[in-house]
């Protein structure tokens, strides 16, 4: 199932981006005005695994943050109190409270880990934290959950594997879960009420190259690295003794939609795709030129790049063009109509390169992360939504290929692809 790596020996150094140096001074103010999710949702997609319970540490920690590097010691003194809890309920005997606060603790020290754009010391520091707090939420959650090594390219990506609960034998339908360029895996699973688990499918949830823990492994992004990556993830799938291996589904979220894309292409085992908030830009001007320069930033980290120049001239090859005219499996897509991250045309584009079964939902007024607009509030939940169409493809029933625009009020505007 592969073992886990050691940690890299070498301490690197952070990089360089012209709008990020320019343009530090509007973000810090920018985020004295509106607060940490200035630029996405971020702690509201952290909030939602962990529950109602955590509510506070977020309300708390979107007062604290008046300033970028408030963001980082903001998370991990809150995940600090969470593990002291997590430790003193453990050792009180009282289970559920320490599974939750363990849970919860390894969420806020992955959420610390977003502003790092080098793997130095602390960063690594923060990452161990992670790992020993969800392993300790892992021996005492209410459904089997399993650290997965999946071997890829000399290396091995991080990931954790889930069964539903109540999980008693006999082979299942799976999902490998893809996060975005800000997600992490211990964030993809809720701590109760998981969509995937509740309707009996198990999920391995991955880091992909250069996605969080797999960047501080030093297994950067790279095209051919997401091509390895599609047919490795399903193939530590097919050897587990749970897993039907005709019913296993790929899903990807913002970032994740590309990368999800990309290893479904290369894999035409998997039975079904679905991807959310889109980043299907070829080249992804927009999200590196146009929007925060924190996503630039990161990226360039995640890629292993020092040098912006360089950078600019790798983020071209980050291209579907090539890719997705192998995709046979039924393909869907959730999409804000006003994505300022990657606009609409470029995922209008592959949809009309796609061959297969597929299904495009855009909501009305939506920005990238689809959510907090009446068509989302009004019309079909996005999450479930997705969970829907995937447990109906991995039972084998057919998909109809049509493209929905959901309005304000809620309607669905059905038209054929």
């Amino acid at each position: 199932m592969g073992n886990e790596p050691r940690l890299p020996s070498r301490i690197h150094g952070g990089v360089s981006v012209k709008r990020w140096t320019e343009q530090r001074w509007l973000i810090d103010n920018v985020i004295r005005a509106v607060g940490v999710d200035w630029d996405q949702p971020r702690t509201v997609s952290y909030n939602a695994p962990c529950g109602p319970e955590a509510n506070a540490d977020f309300a708390a920690i979107r007062a604290r943050v008046q300033k970028y590097a408030d963001i980082s010691p903001a998370f991990e003194a809150v995940a600090r109190r969470r593990e002291a809890q997590a430790r003193a309920a453990e050792e009180a005997g009282a289970t559920v409270t320490a599974r939750q606060n363990w849970f919860m603790a390894a969420v806020h020290y992955a959420a610390s880990q977003w502003t790092f754009d080098e793997t130095c010391a602390k960063n690594l520091e923060l990452n161990a934290r992670k790992r020993e707090c969800y392993t300790r939420y892992a021996a005492l959650a209410e459904h089997r959950v399993e650290a997965a090594w999946v071997p890829c390219g000399g290396g091995s990506l991080p990931g954790w594997f889930h069964l539903p609960p109540g999980y008693d034998g006999g082979r299942i339908p799976a999902v490998v879960s893809i996060p975005g360029m800000d997600g992490f895996k211990e964030g993809s699973v809720a701590i109760y009420g998981d969509r995937w688990l509740t309707r009996g499918i198990a999920v391995l949830t991955v880091e992909g190259p250069g996605q969080s823990e797999a960047a501080v492994l030093d297994i950067p992004v790279t095209m051919a690295g997401w091509t390895e990556a599609g047919p490795a993830m399903l193939a530590w799938l097919l050897r587990r003794p749970e897993i039907d291996p005709a019913k296993i589904g790929l899903v990807g979220q913002s970032f994740g939609s590309f990368f999800g894309t990309i290893a479904c292409a290369a894999e035409p085992r998997y039975a079904a795709c679905a991807v959310t908030a889109s980043c299907l830009e070829p080249g992804h001007h927009t999200i590196f030129e146009e929007a925060s320069p924190t996503f630039k930033r990161r990226f360039m980290w995640m890629s292993g790049y020092a040098d912006e120049a360089q950078f600019d001239a790798f983020r071209k090859t980050l291209t579907w063009e090539g890719h997705a005219e192998r995709i046979r499996a039924p393909y869907l897509c959730v999409a804000g109509e006003a994505d300022e991250l990657s606009p609409l045309e470029h995922t209008e584009r592959l949809f009309r390169t796609l061959s297969g079964p597929r299904q495009l939902v855009v909501y009305q007024d939506s920005r990238h992360s689809v959510g907090n607009v009446p068509s989302t509030n009004l019309g079909p939940h996005p999450q479930t939504l997705v969970a829907d169409w995937m447990k109906a493809r991995l039972e084998g029933k057919p998909p109809a290929s049509e493209r929905w625009f959901v309005e304000a009020g809620g309607r669905v505007v059905r038209a054929p692809l």
